[in-house]
C-alpha cells in the first residue's frame, strides 16, 4: 500500500515539475512596447441651415385604397363568407394547388409579414397580409393590395388578385 502512494507522489512531482508561469513578465524588458500614437488634425465643424426639400420624397406613395377588386362581387362572397380571426391564418397554406403561402403574426406596416414559395404571377410580390372583416387582403410590401380571399370552410379559402385571378387556399 505504501508503494501506491509513493508512486501517486511522484507522479504528482513529475507533474509540477513540467508546469511553469506563463504570465507576462512586466517588469523585464519594458521598452519594448509598442510607441505611442501622434495625435491627428481635426478640421473644424461648421453650421448652417439646409435649404428646405424641393421635388419628390424620399418615401414611397401611399397604399391603394382597400376597395373591391374590379370584376369582383364582393357582396356575394361576403354574404357567404364565414368569420375569421388572425390567429387562424397563421401558418402554411396550399394556393391554387401548385405552391405555398405562409402567414406570420410578425408586424410589416399596417398588415402582417407574409410570403409565396413556388407563385407564380402577381403573388410573388406578396410581403404582408390583414384580416378586415370577413376577408384577408395580400399586400404587397408598399402595401398595395394584390387580392383578397373570404373564408368558405374550415381551411379553406376562395377570391381573387386584383387582375382577376382565382386564388384558392386550403391545408
Amino acid at each position: 500500500m505504501q508503494l501506491r502512494y509513493a508512486m501517486t507522489g511522484l507522479v504528482v512531482a513529475l507533474a509540477l515539475a513540467g508546469c511553469q508561469r506563463t504570465a507576462y513578465d512586466y517588469s523585464s524588458n519594458a521598452s519594448a512596447g509598442p510607441a505611442p500614437l501622434t495625435a491627428q488634425p481635426v478640421p473644424s465643424v461648421q453650421g448652417g441651415q439646409l435649404p428646405p426639400p424641393t421635388g419628390s420624397s424620399q418615401f414611397p406613395a401611399a397604399p391603394t385604397t382597400t376597395a373591391p377588386m374590379p370584376g369582383a362581387q364582393p357582396g356575394a362572397m361576403a354574404a357567404n363568407a364565414l368569420d375569421i380571426t388572425k390567429e387562424s391564418m397563421v401558418g402554411s397554406w396550399r394556393v391554387n394547388g401548385s405552391c405555398d403561402m405562409f402567414l406570420t403574426l410578425t408586424n410589416l406596416g399596417s398588415g402582417s409579414r407574409g410570403g409565396t414559395r413556388g407563385c407564380v404571377g402577381e403573388l410573388t410580390a406578396m410581403g404582408s397580409w390583414e384580416v378586415a372583416g370577413k376577408q384577408v387582403l395580400l399586400k404587397d410590401r408598399s402595401g398595395n393590395q394584390l387580392g383578397s380571399v373570404y373564408k368558405t370552410a374550415d381551411n379553406r379559402f376562395e377570391g381573387q388578385t386584383s387582375t382577376g385571378q382565382s386564388i384558392s387556399l386550403s391545408r
